[in-house]
């Protein structure tokens, strides 16, 4: 076997794992990103930070189901770290890699030199040191492994040298790429037979069940089978966050988004069900507003790929250790074979009603500030447009607090429930949102968006998000991305005026302006600055032929800038 580089190795293996393109601030690894030109067809994406990298390797692993990449040299390891936060908390499969002391200047006060590594270990599944070029094959083949496999998540290697300089030594490495652990699922683990049974006599027994479609129904395309075992049965659907994109907002069991950045009605039948069960999700504090929703003592079943995640937050009365997609299916199966659908679908006709009419009260209630024509624009009548609007093979990407509570509540993906995930052309309206850290839309749009080239990517961001990373503003432009940037701009970060009213004793008052207002700024002019096409919208009629010259427009990004009314607060989550 001869000898080669390690950066040889290193952009061989990428390309090998399908990576399409890197994430990186410099210097880092720079005879391997040489050799990703040279012998390979992988772009190199420079960005103006290392959490940048970070958002846009996360929004490509979203988008792809493929694993994102990043890097970042040793004094900007610390950054690249906080960024895997948001893919971490998502199950993202991101792969950070990192400059870091050779052994010999450890703890020598060595130039930009800290330990870094320990960092790393709260936000990733496996992170470890690689301080010889002959580690390379097995370490980053476990990388890959840990990434995609069970519950995903970011994964890190820490390469010896500032600048990871050990990849210009040579050995004799192997050249394997494990192609199953190249993007998610990397197994689909079949559930125990027993457990399927009891599971779809419980369901079909139920006087009022739910089901509940997570993150993972979505990573593992598992749409289609979890909408059959409702039709069969007749079960109502309420979807996470990470689940929205399974299922589509007209079909008749839908109910939506249930949590803290939910819908009433999705709320309202899940604290009234009798039987939860949960398909993907980890039934975190977000999605059941605190552990409140479903009630304690609501009966559960779950079904997980982690078995960690099982009666982890709610005692399990069945619990479903597998891929989401094959367990689904042999619940169908087993529902099919045991000839329970016809007496399930009549026990459950009066309660599918009833939640039918929390739907329809949700849209009454909603109705007036969803078709307002006041200006400023109101973000739920920004929320209308979108859904009626958004391209059928659309991907939506969501950006936290408002922006989640918008999109998560008030706007439908009628064309859900499709490949909403590794498909570059797309089939049906797909979904990624922000786990929890705000600017997260801005770069992630961008790393979505060169995911599925062919794919229309659409972003909502507030202006609080939106100047988190605006710098990236010129890596979109720069690098041709044609996403398309909406702006809900109420020049403020408004959803902390109720924390503030609280901490001013009821009334704002003084100087209280100074911890939430931002100066009014012409987003539209700050794109054109930076060579991007842009829209202002002032007035409602005006967002949809903004958005359709935006949609138009595949040679660069394009940025909506949408001003909407300070005063407009996202509805809080109804708990009954």
């Amino acid at each position: 076997m001869a000898k080669i580089t390690g950066a040889r190795y290193l952009a061989e293996a990428l390309d090998g794992y399908g990576v399409t393109h890197v994430f990186f601030v410099p210097t880092i690894l720079s005879s391997t990103l040489v050799q990703l030109e040279e012998r390979t067809g992988i772009e190199r994406v420079l960005t103006h930070g290392e959490k940048a990298a970070a958002y846009m390797a996360d929004g490509y692993a979203r988008a792809s189901g493929g694993v994102g990449v990043c890097l970042a040299q040793t004094v900007g390891a610390a950054n690249l770290a906080a960024g895997l936060r948001d893919p971490y908390l998502g199950c993202s499969p991101v792969l950070a890699i990192t400059g870091g002391p050779y052994p010999s200047t450890r703890g020598r006060t060595t130039y930009q030199q800290i330990d870094d590594l320990p960092l790393f270990k709260p936000v990733t599944k496996f992170s470890e040191r690689v301080d010889s070029v002959d580690r390379f094959p097995d370490m980053l083949r476990q990388a890959f492994r840990a990434a995609t496999t069970g519950k995903p998540g970011p994964v890190h290697l820490e390469i010896s040298g500032h600048f990871g300089e050990i990849e210009d030594g040579e050995a004799e490495l192997d050249q394997l790429v494990e192609q199953r652990y190249a993007r998610v699922p990397a197994f689909r683990p079949a559930p125990e037979a027993d457990a399927v049974r009891a599971a779809a006599a419980v369901l079909a027994s139920a006087e009022r069940p739910v089901l509940v479609s997570g993150g993972g129904v979505r990573q593992s395309g598992a749409a289609s089978e979890l909408l059959a075992l409702a039709e069969a049965l007749g079960i109502p659907v309420a979807c996470s966050l990470n689940g929205k994109d399974t299922v589509p907002a007209g079909h008749p069991l839908s109910v939506g988004v249930v949590g803290n950045y939910s819908r009433s009605s999705a709320n309202r039948a899940v604290s009234e069900a009798d039987l939860v069960l949960f398909v993907g999700s980890q039934t975190s504090s977000q999605l059941t507003c605190l552990w409140r929703v479903p009630r304690t003592g609501t009966r559960v079943i779950q079904l997980d790929i982690d078995p960690e995640e099982l009666g982890r937050h709610y005692p399990n009365e069945v619990s479903l250790l597998g891929d989401a997609r094959v367990t689904l299916a042999a619940l169908v199966a087993e529902v099919a074979a045991t000839r329970v659908a016809a007496a399930a679908v009549a026990r459950h006709a009066a309660w599918v009603a009833r939640v039918q009419g929390y739907q329809a009260e949700w849209r009454a209630t909603m109705g007036p500030l969803l078709g307002s024509d006041a200006v400023p624009i109101r973000p739920e009548r920004l929320c209308k447009e979108l859904s009626e609007l958004l391209p059928d093979n659309a991907l939506l990407v969501s950006d936290t607090g408002h922006a989640g509570m918008w999109t998560g509540g008030s706007v439908d993906l009628p064309q859900a429930g499709g490949v909403a995930i590794g498909n570059a052309a797309g089939s049906g309206q797909g979904f990624i949102r922000c786990a929890g850290s705000l600017g997260w839309g801005l770069p992630a749009a961008i790393g979505a968006q060169l995911a599925v080239p062919d794919r229309p990517v659409v972003l909502f961001t507030g202006d609080g998000g939106f100047w988190y990373h605006v710098g990236e503003l010129e890596t979109a432009v720069r690098r041709r991305v044609p996403a398309v940037l909406i702006v809900n701009n109420n020049r403020s970060l408004n959803q902390g005026q109720q924390p503030y009213e609280v901490a001013y004793g009821g009334q704002l008052r003084g100087k209280h302006a100074d911890l939430w207002h931002h100066d009014d700024v012409n987003f539209a002019r700050l794109a054109e600055s930076m060579g991007a096409a842009a829209i202002r919208v002032e007035k409602p009629a005006d967002f949809a032929p903004a958005l359709g010259r935006a949609l138009e427009n595949r040679s660069g990004p394009t940025v909506i800038d949408v001003v909407t009314d300070i005063d407009a607060m996202a509805p809080l989550a109804l708990i009954s």
